[in-house]
Order: C-alpha cells, then structure tokens, then sequence
C-alpha cells in the first residue's frame, strides 16, 4: 500500500513526527501571545507580535479579523506549522473568548493534545474548568502551563493543589519557579536538578536568554529563592508527583511549567515537552470505532470552515485534520456523506493573513481546502478505501436575534451572507413559515457572535442588517408531529434549522418544565454535545 511515491514505512515516519495541539485557555489568560511565542522560538517568525500591539509593533500573525485586534482576542482560529528538532508541529489556533466555546470544541476534535493556560494570579478560572471537562471527554491528554509568573499572583504549590482538586488530574511539574511570583528568575529542571536563568529582551519581542547553571551555582546566584524552589521540589517529590508518560497520555495526570509568555520566558522548554511528551499523529477511530492506520490510503475530515478571512481572497476554506495517507493536491477524493468526488486543486497551508500553498501533507497536518463550498463541519474525505469519521456535534444555542436587511435593494447579497453563515456552523440559522426568509433567526451560544455576524454582514457582504433580541434562552429538538400542540403554547416557538431539524424555543427551563409537565408526551431532546 503507498501513496504516490511514499512507502508505508515513509508515511508512518512522517506520523511520528507530528505533535497537532491546540493552546486552549479562560479569555485573557496569554493563549495568543503563547501562540506567537512558540512560533517565535521554532523561528517560524522574526518576531512575536502581541494582541494588545504597542505602537509600530506588528498586529499578532494568527489573529487577523479586525475585531480581534480591537478588542485582544481571538475568534477565529488559524493553523500554524514550523519545525522544530526532528518534529513537525501543526498548532491549530482557537478562539480565546467564552462566546466562542463551540469553534474552540471543533478544534479539539482535530487536536491529538492540548497545552491549557492558567493564569498565576486568577487559577482556574470558569472557562478553563470546562476545557478540562472537554479533553476529558475526548480523551485529549493536557500539558499545563502556569503563566504570567512575571506578575504578582497565587502561591505555586496552591496552584498545583487547585489543579489536582478541581480537576481530578495529579500535577507533576516539569519545570519549578526560582522566585515567587511577580518576581520570575528562572527555573528548577526536576529531572536534571539544573537551574534555567532568564533574562528580558525588549518587550519580550525576541527570544529571551537563557543560561543554565549547575545547582551549587544557583544558589550562590539566588540564594533563598534557589532553595525555597529545592525544598518545595522535594515535597512535590514526596508525593510522587513526577511525570509519567502513560499516565499522562491515560489522562489522569497533566505535566506542569512555569512561564511568562509575553517575555519568552520557558517557551523553549514548552516546545521541548511537546516534542518529548506529546501524542504523534496516530491511527483514529472511524464512526464505527475502527482505528484506520495512519498508512492506509488518504483519509481526513472538516473541522471547521471559514470565509473572509482576508478581502483579497473572497474564497471559502474548509480545514482538514489529515488521518490516514498523504494529501497531494491534485487529487481527485471522495466526499463520504455524499458519494461525490471532490477535486483538490486548491490546497493552503494558512498562517495568520499569510498563505502557502500545499502540494502534499501528512497525518496529523491541516491543509485548508480553498472554495469548498460542498464541505461542511463534520464531513469525511477519502480516497480508494471508504471511511467515515464521527461527526461534529453542534453545541445548543442560548441566544436567539432576528436579522433582516436594513436595505432590501441589497437582499441578495444578504441571503448570500446568511447562507455563508450557516455554511460555517457557529451560528445556526433556524427558519419558520411565519417569519419567512427575509427574517431568519440566527441562534448563538454566545452574544458575541452577533456582533462578529453583524460586522461580517456589513463588511465583507455588503449587506448592512439590523439585529433583533428574542425573549427565548433554550432549545430543544422536536419532531412535526409535536409541532401543532407546541404553537398553542405561549412563549414557545418552533423553527427549522437548515440541517432538517425541528428546534423548539422555551423563554426559560421552567415554561419548558411547564410544557412537558402539561404535555409529557412530547418529544423534547436535549442538543447534547457527545
């Protein structure tokens, strides 16, 4: 079995070379100026750009929908991929902000681990515990990075007790901070005993220096700060918290370090644990349960698709986690879903604004498929040995607006803007014969997406449109027959969502307590993300 002019053996070399991650983290915890630096070190780029941009200094290259600089945070996501030692990594970027949960799931059904943030000063926060209950539930393993040590915050040893009891998993540090935080030094290596000297660059804009001393020398240098990190090493030692690669990749423990992202501190050692701990590229399980090997012919599927993502390039990109075979473009695969073929002429590798593009990839790699407008989330390509993977599940959308045309000379270029929408799968347009299709509604997991929604309306559809809050907070799935009985309930309504489903809106859980408790025949299903 080859591809091309790969061998099977060429193919699962390649596998074992990649580490596909995602830098997964609560909004303001450091996740895209994590990005930047680790792209930074691998000498992907010159130098790091920052979110919150001083002036002159370049807008951060993953991060390119304006709203994201306004603001300083991430809503798309990007891929990246450098190399670094003998690895080749595919860093697959998520939106930084809670109202964007559902795009930040899709990418971690794409990802084979996850490096999750915590803020030294504020610890787990509300979004970071829900990423630990989703790479739990995806079996994703977790290297953990307490960053920001740079600024004053929490005591390092009652962070690695709030990981451990919040979140089930045995924090075994890798790295162990010299200086408490707000006063970042260096670092102890545990395994080496050595001590990692820091220094600041300018901004943190280029690589910070590092200088590593044996311990006596640490402690001539830093005195009680060297020693407090060797005494609290050796209780973490006491309890047996020390990195063990089965239990980690098992997911019952997470390895530890200490940075400061925005100065370069410990990324270095970052990128040396994803090489040496990180899961390569392996065989996935298909909608069966069945691994399909990483040297069996070409196979991926859709994690996410955008649009408008520079105005030069009007072109819609489908991203695929490539499983099984080489990509080469050219070739001519099949759509599962559909039974169709599906050319793969244009293929990019994208960075930021930046595109490259791709003429082969390999598993674990994302390749993103220009003008894909028969693909959507969830969708399976392969070629010669059919394969479907399990689907994307949609999350359940809390917020509901009307949205209709504020010029209706523009309507088709709304429609076109609505339908792009919906193409991409983080809002759900949900339609009834009552509202027609002049007046969609648009459901969201968070209100923000609104306001991404209205901006790409109007600037990258020309389609000015005005936008409408619904009293409801819930949906649930129905079936038509239920359809007459819930029209005659107050505060209820029933519309359809372009994939054939029937959605029931509740104002609140006690009216939709209230319907099933007068009507518990009713079908009502709950949206579950499984």
């Amino acid at each position: 079995m080859t591809s091309g002019h790969y061998s099977d053996k060429d193919i699962r070399h390649e596998a074992a070379r990649r580490r596909t991650f995602a830098v997964i983290s609560h909004p303001d915890a450091g996740k895209s100026t994590t990005t930047e630096a680790l792209a930074l070190h691998a000498r992907a780029i010159g130098q790091a750009g920052a979110t919150h941009g001083k002036a002159g200094r370049r807008a951060t290259v993953s991060d390119w929908m304006q709203m994201e600089q306004d603001r300083g945070i991430s809503i798309s996501s990007a891929a990246l991929q450098f190399e670094y030692r003998d690895a080749v990594f595919n860093l697959v970027d998520t939106p930084g902000h809670a109202d964007f949960s559902e795009d930040t799931y899709r990418v971690l059904s794409a990802v084979d681990c996850a490096v999750m943030l915590i803020d030294a000063a504020k610890g787990l926060e509300a979004q970071t515990m829900k990423l630990f209950e989703v790479c739990a539930h995806r079996n994703i393993p977790i290297i953990t990075v307490i960053n920001k040590w740079d600024r004053p915050g929490l005591d390092a040893l009652e962070l690695m007790d709030e990981v451990q009891q919040r979140t089930g998993l045995l924090p075994t540090p890798i790295t162990w901070p010299v200086g408490q935080s707000g006063d970042f030094r260096g670092v102890l290596d545990r395994s080496s005993g050595e001590y990692t000297k820091y220094t600041r660059t300018d901004g943190g804009a280029t690589i910070a220096g590092e200088e590593t001393f044996p311990a006596e020398a640490a402690e001539d240098l830093e005195g009680d700060a060297w020693t407090t990190a060797v005494d609290e090493s050796d209780l973490l030692e006491m309890e047996d918290q020390n990195h063990d690669q089965e239990t980690f990749l098992a997911g019952k423990t997470t390895p530890v370090m200490f940075a400061s992202a925005v100065l370069n501190f410990g990324i270095h050692k970052l990128l040396d644990m994803l090489v040496d701990f990180a899961p390569a590229a392996e065989a996935r399980p298909d909608k069966d349960d069945q691994p399909r090997p990483v040297d069996d012919p070409f196979s991926g599927f859709v994690f996410k698709v955008q649009a408008g993502m520079d105005s030069n390039h009007r072109d819609r990109l489908a991203y695929i986690r490539v499983c099984s075979g080489v990509f080469e473009r050219g070739t001519v695969l099949t759509h599962a879903s559909t039974g169709k073929p599906f050319a793969t002429k244009y293929a990019q590798q994208v960075f930021g604004r930046d595109r490259d593009v791709v003429d082969e990839a390999f598993p674990g790699d994302v390749v993103g498929l220009v003008n894909a407008s028969a693909l959507r989330v969830g969708d399976s390509l392969y070629l010669d040995k059919k394969v479907e993977f399990p689907g994307i599940p949609t999350f359940s959308p809390e917020h509901f607006m009307v949205i209709r045309a504020k010029d209706s000379s523009k309507y088709k270029q709304f429609r076109r803007g609505i339908e792009q929408l919906d193409h991409e799968g983080v809002i759900q347009v949900l339609r009834s014969e009552l509202r027609g299709d002049q007046a969609p509604v648009l459901g969201a997991v968070g209100p923000m997406q609104f306001e991404v929604a209205e901006d790409r309306m109007t600037n990258e559809f020309n389609a000015p449109c005005t936008l409408e809050r619904l009293n409801f907070s819930l949906a649930r799935r129905t079936t038509p027959e239920c359809v007459p009985t819930l029209a005659r309930e107050r505060s209820v309504e029933v519309l359809h969502r372009s994939d054939g489903e029937l959605l029931a809106l509740f104002s609140d859980r006690w009216r939709l307590q209230g319907v099933q408790k007068n009507h518990p025949d009713l079908v009502l299903e709950p949206l579950v993300v499984s």
